[in-house]
């Protein structure tokens, strides 16, 4: 079953559905759908969805960049991340445009890692991954507020990363697969 182990498309007849609540960052949708006979309704978050970015140097470090995120009540350790909120972007040029504005750098090298679904239960966001190589400061630096204002940058060797994640010392979803991936991928 290995190579068939994958998951499945099942379209459902959805008889009505809305945004309940309009959001400053997503929504909220409610769907009525029909399913098993029965009629059944979810809410869940409508996402825009989102890219990621495992940034690794030529030492085999990877950048982690902490800050304050409020639903969770902890300055996590993450990788460059964003959403997908400009109209008609590809995720890579997405995941360009946060490396630069959340870490000032650039890479020469970029491989798409996946996509994934972060909270399939309660969103509809798929996230994609990438990991950029042959990584150098950007020609500009960018201004960061709020949250991103006190942004802590790291360089990590890889092996302190995927520890941290092991031991369950780190909690970020994006920066675990990430870095899992990245790992596996230069043989960390």
């Amino acid at each position: 079953m290995t190579d068939q182990l994958r998951d499945e498309p099942h379209e459902v007849e959805i008889t009505r559905s809305e945004i309940v609540y309009n959001g400053y960052v997503w929504d909220v949708r409610e769907d009525h759908f029909r399913y098993g006979g029965t009629e059944l309704v979810r809410h869940y978050l409508d996402h825009t969805g989102a890219v990621a970015v495992v940034a690794m140097d030529e030492d085999d470090r990877v950048l982690l960049i902490q800050q304050y995120r409020h639903p969770i009540r902890l300055r996590d350790w993450e990788i460059p991340a964003g959403l997908l909120d400009i109209a008609n972007e590809e995720p890579r040029a997405a995941a360009e445009r946060e490396l630069a504005e959340e870490a000032d750098l650039t890479a020469e090298h970029w491989e798409d890692l996946g996509s994934f679904a972060m909270s399939p239960g309660g969103s509809d966001e798929f996230i994609r991954i990438f990991l950029a190589t042959g990584v150098r400061p950007t020609e500009q630096s960018f201004a960061r507020d709020a949250e991103e204002a006190d942004i802590r940058a790291e360089w990590v060797p890889i092996a302190e990363a995927v520890r941290a994640v092991t031991e369950g010392r780190v909690h970020n979803a994006a920066m675990t697969i990430g870095i899992l991936l990245a790992a596996r991928r230069c043989g960390a």
